[in-house]
């Protein structure tokens, strides 16, 4: 049990019975009346999010997750195989926990599974990747001073929007948690 004053990014709550991470939360004290805590909320099965808020100092039940580093081997059809660098113990996680993360997730990549009571619940990764691009048109010979973008495809088949300069066979930095191109990387 914590208070609500405890809230902070990435804390997994028990709230009826379901789990939710903490993805914002704001300490609002008003010239009139008590203080309190807003919050946005994620659901971790289903990935809702929700806006809940918290009277100040209420308790709030945590849920007990532990995070294990582990890296990615492969995806062998009916999911997608991590291995716990710890003990070498190898996991095979169903598509559903996995998530948005197959976009990003290349062989060999490190990556944060979140254990409840024994059982994976989602996949976390770190905040960039380095992805190459296998496919985009190519920019045309006047368009390289104006700041447009054109569509381009990462080697894990996600579809990315990127700066017409860019070409095949270009590596590219991207945000796992928007999807959103953050520079080109030099090797």
């Amino acid at each position: 049990m914590a208070t609500s004053n405890d809230l902070k990014n990435g804390l997994v709550l028990n709230i009826e019975g379901q789990l939710w991470t903490v993805i914002e939360f704001q300490h609002v004290k008003p010239g009139k009346g008590p203080a309190f805590v807003r919050t946005k909320l994620k659901n971790v099965l289903t990935g809702k999010v929700v806006d809940k808020t918290f009277n100040a100092g209420v308790k709030v039940e945590t849920a007990n997750v532990d995070k294990r580093d582990m890296t990615y081997l492969y995806s062998d059809g009916d999911g997608y195989v991590f291995m716990d660098k710890d003990n070498y113990d190898q996991v095979t996680l169903s598509e559903a926990v996995v998530g948005d993360a197959t976009n990003y997730m290349l062989e060999n990549q490190d990556a944060v599974v979140a254990m409840y009571e024994g059982n994976p619940i989602y996949v976390e990764l770190p905040a960039s990747v380095v992805l190459e691009v296998t496919y985009t048109e190519p920019g045309l010979q006047g368009d390289r001073s104006s700041g447009g973008t054109k569509p381009a495809t990462v080697e894990t088949g996600l579809a990315i929007q990127v700066p017409l300069f860019l070409e095949q066979g270009t590596k590219v930095k991207i945000d796992t948690r928007t999807g959103d191109y953050l520079g080109r990387v030099n090797d």
